[in-house]
């Protein structure tokens, strides 16, 4: 049977959100490898610039995911760019390690989580989701197909203890996303789940690279089968479906699909 590792994707157009680092960057290696074209975004232009040149058939566009006026031009010009969207995979976000940098030892209650800092997570984690996929959804629907994919979490990360806020905005985007699916069925548009099932070498967690290899952390590189297969013929009547990328080949077995 084909794997998703010889999928071709030629002129697949897909938008990845921060795409520069961690499971967007290991998501955009994997897809640009198919032949696809890809453009993924930066909050930075100049790093989304960089990180582009260094893949095959990818551009970078400026997108801070918690602006809408940034959003939509970054949107259009991904449009303009890639000569339409097939695929969105709304990926960006910021960690724990953003309002507590010492999360995982010293575990903050959330009556002592800064309110400037639970907005900026929710605003980049659930809000950035709904704006984003707002717009492109909107160009789907006018061009009759496409397809979503939304990054989640383990749902033990979303009820963890001192996980005030990245556990909710997390939990919201889920729920988002069960929506979103449920707001376009039948309509030519797929939207499903994507993650990792564990934690991962992305820089959100405070350990030294000392530590690391104590740590059995998942490589990045696990969301590119599943990604790679979402955008492929074979995934083309999958919908509200939440994946779990490690787990990915017996996902695939017990529904019976083709790799």
């Amino acid at each position: 049977m084909e794997r998703s590792s010889t999928i071709k994707l030629d002129c697949t157009k897909i938008l990845i959100t921060g795409g520069t680092s961690g499971l967007g960057l290991a998501m955009a290696e994997a897809l640009a490898k198919t032949g696809a074209n890809v453009a993924l975004t930066s909050r930075s232009a100049s790093r989304a610039k960089a990180t582009a040149k260094s893949l095959p058939n990818t551009i970078g566009i400026k997108m801070d995911s918690t602006n809408d006026d940034s959003i939509i031009k970054g949107v259009e010009e991904a449009y303009s760019k890639l000569g339409g969207i097939d695929m969105l995979v709304n990926n960006a976000g910021i960690g724990m390690i953003t309002v507590n940098p010492k999360f995982m030892s010293e575990p903050m209650g959330f009556w002592e989580v800064p309110s400037d800092k639970f907005k900026k997570v929710i605003a980049t984690n659930l809000t950035g989701y709904f704006i984003v996929a707002k717009y492109v959804a909107q160009k789907m629907l006018a061009a009759g197909s496409g397809r979503i994919v939304n990054i989640s979490m383990n749902h033990s990360t979303m009820n963890r203890k001192g996980f005030v806020p990245y556990g909710p905005s997390r939990a919201g985007a889920e729920a988002l996303s069960r929506i979103m699916a449920a707001d376009l069925e039948n309509s030519g548009i797929t939207v499903n789940m994507l993650l990792p099932g564990g934690a991962t070498r992305t820089g959100m967690l405070p350990i030294s690279e000392n530590n690391l290899s104590a740590l059995n952390l998942l490589s990045p590189s696990v969301m590119g089968p599943p990604i790679i297969w979402l955008a492929s013929n074979q995934a083309r009547n999958v919908h509200n479906e939440r994946i779990v990328a490690n787990e990915f080949d017996q996902w695939l077995g017990q529904r019976k699909l083709k790799p």
